[in-house]
C-alpha cells in the first residue's frame, strides 16, 4: 500500500511527557508542526491495546496495536488498520531478553507473520550503558527491510520529554508500510520508553 494522508510524511516527530504515570500520551507531528496522530495508553494494563487517532479529540481511529499475550517480554503486537475495517497489516515482535538486558531489538512481520525486517538499537555497548549507567543518552534505531537499512529513528535529548524523530526519507519506494512504521515508533516509545 502506498502511504497516503498522514502516513505520507517523509519525517514525523513523536513526543511524550515523561512524568505522566497514569496515562501515557503520545503526540506525533508532521514536518509542518501540525498533529498527524495521537494516542494514549492507560498504565498498569495487563495486555496492551493501543489506539492511534487522527487528533487529540480522537475524532477518527486509524490504527489498533494489540499484544498477543499478557505480560510477555517477547510478545508480538498485531497492527490493524481501523479505516479499512480492521484489516491486519502486519506485526512487530520484541526480542524479549535481548531488548530488556542488552539492546532494543524488534522483528517486523507482514500480515502473514513472515519476517520482512527488523529494528535495532544503534549499539549494544550504548544499550548497556543506557540501561545500567546513564539513562539520559539518547537512543537511535536503524530499521532494515529485506536486509537493507532504510529508515532511522533518533531520540533527542530532553530530560522532561521523550522525543523521537522518524526519518523515512531513505525509503522512497516505501518498502516498509508507513502504518507499520508509525506503529513501531509508538511501541518503541511505549514499551522501550519504560526504561527511561
Amino acid at each position: 500500500m502506498t502511504a497516503a494522508g498522514p502516513f505520507a510524511h517523509p519525517t514525523d516527530v513523536v513526543r511524550r511527557q515523561l512524568f505522566n504515570l497514569l496515562n501515557r500520551k503520545f503526540e506525533i507531528f508532521a514536518p509542518d508542526g501540525s498533529m498527524a496522530f495521537y494516542t494514549e495508553m492507560k498504565a498498569f494494563k495487563l495486555k496492551e491495546d493501543i489506539r492511534v487517532y487522527s487528533d487529540v479529540n480522537k475524532t477518527q481511529e486509524l490504527l489498533v496495536i494489540k499484544a498477543r499475550k499478557i505480560l510477555d517480554l517477547s510478545s508480538a503486537y498485531d497492527v490493524y488498520d481501523s479505516t479499512q475495517g480492521g484489516v491486519k497489516i502486519g506485526a512487530l515482535k520484541r526480542q524479549g531478553i535481548t531488548s530488556t538486558m542488552v539492546m532494543d531489538k524488534w522483528e517486523i512481520w507482514n500480515a502473514q507473520d513472515q519476517r520482512i525486517g527488523g529494528i535495532e538499537e544503534d549499539s549494544w555497548i550504548l544499550g548497556l550503558i543506557r540501561r545500567y549507567f546513564i539513562k539520559l543518552i539518547p537512543q537511535s534505531y536503524k530499521v532494515e527491510i529485506g536486509g537493507q537499512e532504510i529508515i532511522k529513528f533518533s531520540q533527542n535529548f530532553n530530560p522532561f520529554l521523550l522525543k523521537l524523530t522518524l526519518d523515512f526519507t531513505g525509503d522512497p519506494g516505501q518498502a516498509l508500510d508507513r502504518r507499520l512504521g508509525i506503529a513501531a515508533a509508538v511501541l518503541l516509545c511505549a514499551i522501550e520508553g519504560r526504561q527511561q
